[in-house]
């Protein structure tokens, strides 16, 4: 599919969660596909960093749930920091444990799992809607109920796909994409390069195979789609243009590199770093 195609199956009140973590292997190019949309009144779920800032800055998020939202060198994204001091969207902030098991939860189609995140902490005063559940067992302890995080749909990138949907990670770590992807009524899956199924483990191990082809929809190729989070092994992070993104205001930025296709986007990039002399500057920092 293209980009455009995958967000066209997506439709406004939808749950969507995003993959990624911060600003690493984020779905930038169906996140921008996204923004070319009318598409709004959103529940994102996400690990958060540019997805949601820019989501968030475009009013298309109606609630979001995420254990944060940043873009890792920068470490509030001050894009949604802006929308949620203008109070433009609801928040249920929880723990990145309780989050997992949110995920896991879905995945299994179970209602909830119990975990101990969260105990002792704000994260129940903040949230009174979540509950406790007690072991059954001589234990007798008390746990967080986290419910299951349902989604609609899912948007994730990985480093190589091939066209039956099975996704790979060649990067240091898989975040939790694949349970995005279970978590999710349709499931859309971005890539650098789409490759033979035989050529997945070529040359890697076939625990590099993160996301299983009965959980996804759709596969989008998309050359630098997470730019400019980065997609280990494949490039770092694009530093340079991501501080402009961060200190440049939604309008203008929208304006520039937002306004066309994944191609213009692009030459917008490309024109932007000669402009400012600035170099691509991918890296990668903690």
């Amino acid at each position: 599919m293209s980009a455009d195609e995958a967000v066209g199956r997506l439709e406004s009140g939808m749950t969507l969660g995003i993959g990624g973590w911060g600003s690493r292997r984020k779905p930038m190019a169906l996140v921008r596909a996204l923004l070319r949309t009318g598409i709004t009144d959103l529940t994102v779920v996400s690990y958060g960093g540019p997805d949601v800032g820019m989501l968030a800055a475009a009013g298309r998020i109606r609630k979001l749930v995420a254990a944060f939202t940043t873009l890792d060198s920068v470490p509030l994204e001050p894009h949604y920091r802006a929308a949620r001091e203008r109070g433009a969207l609801e928040l249920t902030e929880i723990d990145e444990a309780m989050f997992l098991w949110g995920l896991q939860a879905a995945a299994n189609r179970l209602p909830f799992l119990p975990v101990r995140a969260g105990i002792g902490s704000d994260v129940m005063r903040v949230n009174p809607g979540l509950r406790t559940v007690t072991s059954p067992y001589d234990d007798g302890e008390t746990f967080v109920a986290m419910p299951a995080l349902r989604l609609d749909a899912a948007l994730v990138h990985v480093n190589r796909a091939d066209r039956r949907g099975n996704g790979q990670y060649l990067g240091p770590d898989p975040y939790f994409d694949d349970l995005f992807c279970a978590a999710a009524g349709t499931a859309f899956v971005s890539c650098e390069r789409i490759v033979d199924t035989a050529e997945l483990t070529k040359d890697a191990a076939p625990q590099t195979l993160l996301v299983p082809r009965h959980t996804v929809t759709g596969v989008v190729e998309a050359p630098d789609g997470a730019h400019f989070t980065s997609c280990a092994p494949d490039y770092g992070r694009d530093e340079a243009f991501q501080r402009h993104y961060a200190t440049t205001p939604w309008s203008r930025f929208a304006a520039r590199f937002l306004t066309g296709d994944e191609d213009a986007y692009r030459s917008a990039v490309r024109a932007w770093h000669e402009e400012y002399g600035a170099g691509p500057e991918h890296e990668e920092r903690s």
